[in-house]
């Protein structure tokens, strides 16, 4: 039986040096496998040193693809938007109601059906168009929110509480390190260990939703509609039937319903 002993003990540390291998992307107890080999080395940072990091790629970078939901008031709001510095489009989703939002510059578009708005008069003629948004009509600061880059980043990416580090794991096929807020409750944020240390994905404090962000830097076009798709009605958007302003959409910002999205506040909260 003694004889056994030294081919049993090497396969046990044949399938020890196994399970690690298997385990080496996380682990730090087997064998000393380092989990910051071949990453951007921003995991041996502290958590606060990672979320400037991450700020500061995101504030560097050209565009975005966020998607995701927000809850505000107890609302629910879908994003699907494309932004850089000069405007943005994508689809916006409430529990009442989808539209979709173009800004090139300072021009606001809005498209949504019929039912979007209401009893207006103007309501069969604008399911399928792309409605020019006055600047001074109120829907103009409340949606351009939406479309800014900036806006949006700077109140999606905010952790609220005590930062600390937390799993090493994946967002798609990206290596990325958490950040975690109050044990979580504060927040988390995902940051790439690839690369450029992007926010590849923010869970917001309170349940407050989940967005990726994702395609940083990626170009992509960004014209106004064609002439023969957009309605323009001067300086103020249809009115009801009883005389009421037509205001599509969220009276609340999208983020903790603090403020109207475009007045001086954040979509994002």
């Amino acid at each position: 039986m003694t004889a056994h002993l030294p081919a049993a003990r090497l396969r046990r540390a044949a399938f020890l040096g196994v399970l690690c291998a298997g385990l080496a992307v996380t682990a730090t107890g087997c064998g000393g496998a380092d989990p910051d080999e071949g990453t951007n080395g921003v995991g041996k940072l502290s958590a606060d040193q990672i979320e400037d990091r991450a700020r500061e790629a995101a504030t560097a970078a050209d565009s975005v693809h966020l998607s995701g939901t927000l809850v505000s008031n107890g609302k629910s709001f879908t994003l699907d938007m494309r932004l850089k510095s000069d405007g943005g489009s994508g689809e916006v989703k409430s529990q009442e109601n989808t539209f979709q939002l173009l800004r090139v510059g300072e021009q606001l578009y809005l498209k949504a059906n019929a039912a979007f708005w209401g009893q207006s008069e103007a309501a069969g003629k604008l399911g399928d168009k792309y409605v020019k948004v006055p600047e001074s009509d109120p829907t103009y600061k409340q949606f351009r929110g939406f479309t800014d880059m900036d806006v949006l980043l700077d109140g999606l990416l905010g952790l609220d509480g005590k930062l600390a580090k937390g799993q090493y794991t994946k967002v798609g096929v990206t290596r990325v390190i958490q950040v975690t807020a109050d044990k979580g409750k504060g927040g988390q944020l995902s940051v790439a260990l690839q690369g450029t240390p992007y926010p590849l994905v923010m869970e917001r404090a309170g349940g407050a939703g989940r967005v990726e962000l994702g395609e940083w830097g990626k170009p992509f076009d960004l014209a106004p509609p064609a002439q023969d798709q957009t309605v323009d009605y001067g300086s103020q958007l249809p009115t009801t039937k009883d005389g009421k302003d037509a205001k599509p959409g969220p009276s609340a910002s999208a983020g903790t319903g603090k403020a109207t999205a475009g007045q001086g506040s954040n979509p994002g909260g």
